[in-house]
């Protein structure tokens, strides 16, 4: 069941048989279905996920309430409110299943026991954690200074996995256009 997840690591330092029964100890399994909120903005958030299967979303209300999807998260990659999980402080944002999902939870309190026990963990995981940050703060980026069609052109090139996989409407709120654009959009594409 943790096997991904362990496999995962390895690709980035070879882990000793015996780590890796301390820390499959410190994992839980869970699988989510679509729309299901895995963390909910104004709480601290305290456990990190990392995705098997499927899509998650980090959403959060924009000016006019409406739920607004910032980033998308696939297989082998960690999600959490990171600003949040790391300095105990509540999240403006939220987590939510954006499609069926099989995921991998660590609470908070047994990832730092991990840290304390594995010590060459915390800088594994912080690098990894850290490089996908920049990678989906630049994935997001490409996306600005264009019009909408261009914005779900370049989505389609940049995330066809997760264009196949996720809601419309989903979509829209990402790329900051009205589902009635998306539509019209996709029409002009095919």
């Amino acid at each position: 069941m943790f096997k991904d997840f362990i496999n995962f690591l390895k690709l980035f330092k070879n882990i000793p048989e015996a780590d890796v029964a301390v820390i499959e100890q410190a994992l839980a399994f869970r699988k989510v279905a679509e729309g299901d909120v895995l963390f909910t903005g104004g709480q601290v958030c305290r456990e990190m996920f990392f995705i098997c299967k499927g899509v998650l979303r980090i959403v959060a209300q924009n000016e006019k309430g409406n739920l607004v999807t910032y980033f998308f998260l696939k297989e082998n990659q960690f999600c959490c409110i990171l600003n949040s999980f790391n300095n105990n402080i509540p999240a403006t944002e939220g987590i939510e299943a954006a499609c069926d999902a099989e995921i991998i939870v660590i609470k908070k309190q047994k990832l730092i026991n991990l840290f304390e026990q594995l010590p060459y963990l915390k800088e594994l995981i912080n690098g990894i954690v850290t490089q996908a940050l920049l990678e989906k703060i630049q994935i997001k980026n490409g996306y600005f200074n264009e019009d909408a069609a261009t914005r779900y052109r370049n989505f389609l090139m940049r995330q066809p996995d997760i264009a196949l996989r996720v809601s419309l409407s989903d979509i829209a709120s990402y790329l900051g256009i009205t589902q009635q654009s998306l539509s019209r959009i996709r029409r002009n594409v095919r």
